[in-house]
C-alpha cells in the first residue's frame, strides 16, 4: 500500500463504496420484490425473474452471500480509510476519517441505494440476480459454512430454517390485502374478489328475497287471474303454491308455459305438468356452498326454509352472482346521498349491503335488514321523527308504515 498514490487509494475506496451500495441495494430489492408479480414474470419466461426466483427459494443462502460480500467490502473500506488518514494527517486523523467514512457509507452505500431499491425493486433485483447466481456457486463453500453456523445458532432458540417455506394467509388477511390494493388493482376486480371472500362468511339468509316480497302463483286462484299474472309477470321463474307460500308444489318457468297459454285446452293441469320440483335450502347454508349446490343440481332458484320447514325467503343464482359482480340490473338505489352529506336509506336494505355501500361497520350477526336492526336495538318500533345513535351511527326515522321502518336518514359522523 505504501507504493500506491493517494489518488489510487481514493479510487479503490470509491469502488468499494460502490460495491457496498450494490450489496445493500440489491438485498433490499430482492427481499421487497412482489412475489406474485415475480411468479407471473417467471411464467412469461423473464430470465432475470427466473434467476431471482431461484435465489429467493433459499433466502438464507442469498442473505449469507450478500452479507459476506457487504461486510468484506465495508471492512476493507474501513482499513483503506485508516491508511489514507495516516498518510494525510497521521494517527490523530483516524478518528476523523472513521466519522467521515461512517457518514459517507450511511448516505451513499445504505440509505440512497436501499430507498431506490424499495421504490423500484425490479430495476436492481434482476440485474443483481445475474451477478449473484455465479457468485453463489463460486463462494458456495464459505456461504454454506456461514449458514450452517447461523442455522445452528437459530436452533438453540427453537427456530428451524426450512426449505421453500410458504406463508399461508387466512381469509381476513387476504381480504385486507385485496382491500388495500386500490393502487395496483382496478376497483371492479377488487370488489369482485372481496365479494367472493365474503361469500364464505355469509349465508343465504343474508341475501334472500324475504317471504313477504316473494311473488308466486296460488294454484287455487281462478284460471283467468293466473293467466293475467303470467302474462304480466316481471319474473321468469315463479313458485306455485296452494293457498300459502309454505305449501309450494313447484317452480314454473314462464318460457315453457307461455308457449301453451294461448291454447284452448289450457288449464291448471298444464301448469302442474310444466312445473319443476321445488328445491328447499336451509337458512344457514353458506353462500359459497349454495352456489356449488346450484351448479351440481343444475338449478337457478330455491326456497329458504327455517328449522321448522316454514318458508323464510327465496334465493336465485342471480342473487349469488350479484354478490360477486354487483348489481345485475340498475334499479332505484337503496342509498341516496344528500347535499348536506347525509344519506337517505331504504329500511329494507340488508345490513351487509349497507356496510358495503357506505363503508361502515354495523353488526351482521343478528337481524339481516336495517329495519330489523333498528327494532332490535330499540326493542320497539319507533315512530317517524325518532332520532337514535345506532351502534355509533346517528340516524333519524323518516317514514314508518304499520310495523315496518321504510325510510331512514343517516347523518354524517361528527
Amino acid at each position: 500500500m505504501d507504493d500506491l498514490s493517494l489518488t489510487v487509494l481514493f479510487s479503490i475506496l470509491a469502488f468499494l463504496l460502490f460495491l457496498s451500495a450494490f450489496f445493500s441495494g440489491s438485498e433490499t430489492a430482492l427481499m421487497t420484490l412482489n412475489r406474485y408479480r415475480l411468479q407471473h414474470l417467471v411464467k412469461k419466461g423473464h430470465r432475470g425473474a427466473i434467476k431471482a426466483y431461484r435465489l429467493l427459494k433459499r433466502p438464507d443462502r442469498l442473505i449469507g452471500l450478500i452479507l459476506l460480500g457487504n461486510n468484506f467490502v465495508n471492512i476493507l473500506a474501513s482499513s483503506l480509510a485508516t491508511i489514507i488518514a495516516i498518510r494525510i494527517g497521521g494517527e490523530q486523523a483516524i478518528a476523523a476519517a472513521a466519522g467521515i467514512l461512517t457518514l459517507v457509507v450511511l448516505i451513499f452505500s445504505e440509505v440512497t441505494p436501499k430507498t431506490l431499491a424499495a421504490i423500484k425493486p425490479e430495476v436492481l433485483a434482476f440485474p443483481a440476480a445475474w451477478i449473484y447466481t455465479p457468485l453463489l456457486k463460486l463462494l458456495y463453500p464459505i456461504v454454506w459454512l456461514v449458514n450452517l453456523i447461523a442455522n445452528m445458532l437459530l436452533r438453540i432458540f427453537g427456530v428451524r430454517v426450512k426449505k421453500d417455506t410458504v406463508e399461508t394467509l387466512n381469509k381476513d388477511e387476504l381480504k385486507s390485502i385485496v382491500a388495500e390494493a386500490d393502487n395496483i388493482m382496478p376497483s371492479r376486480y377488487r370488489n369482485m374478489l372481496l365479494g367472493i371472500l365474503d361469500m364464505e362468511s355469509a349465508s343465504v339468509e343474508d341475501i334472500m328475497t324475504p317471504r313477504n316480497e316473494i311473488v308466486g302463483i296460488n294454484i287455487e286462484d281462478p284460471l283467468e287471474d293466473i293467466i293475467e299474472q303470467l302474462q304480466h309477470s316481471d319474473h321468469t321463474r315463479l313458485p306455485v303454491y296452494k293457498q300459502s307460500i309454505d305449501r309450494v308444489i313447484g317452480f314454473l318457468h314462464l318460457r315453457k308455459i307461455l308457449s301453451v297459454i294461448c291454447r284452448d285446452d289450457f288449464d291448471k293441469e298444464c301448469i302442474i305438468k310444466n312445473m319443476q320440483k321445488p328445491f328447499f335450502i336451509p337458512e344457514n347454508t353458506p353462500l359459497h356452498k349454495q352456489i356449488q349446490c346450484f351448479k351440481t343440481e343444475k338449478l337457478r332458484i330455491g326456497l329458504v326454509v327455517d328449522e321448522y320447514g316454514d318458508v323464510q325467503g327465496l334465493i336465485t343464482l342471480d342473487d349469488l352472482l350479484q354478490e360477486i359482480i354487483g348489481e345485475l340490473i340498475i334499479e332505484e338505489p337503496n342509498v341516496k346521498m344528500q347535499s348536506d352529506g347525509s344519506f337517505l336509506v331504504d329500511g329494507s336494505i340488508t345490513v351487509r349491503e349497507l356496510n358495503r355501500i357506505m363503508n361502515i361497520d354495523l353488526p351482521t350477526e343478528g337481524p339481516k335488514t336495517l329495519n330489523g336492526l333498528i327494532i332490535e336495538y330499540m326493542e320497539t318500533i319507533p315512530d317517524a321523527g325518532t332520532s337514535i345513535k345506532l351502534h355509533g351511527y346517528p340516524l333519524e326515522i323518516l317514514k314508518r308504515e304499520k310495523n315496518t321502518i321504510k325510510l331512514v336518514k343517516f347523518h354524517p359522523k361528527k
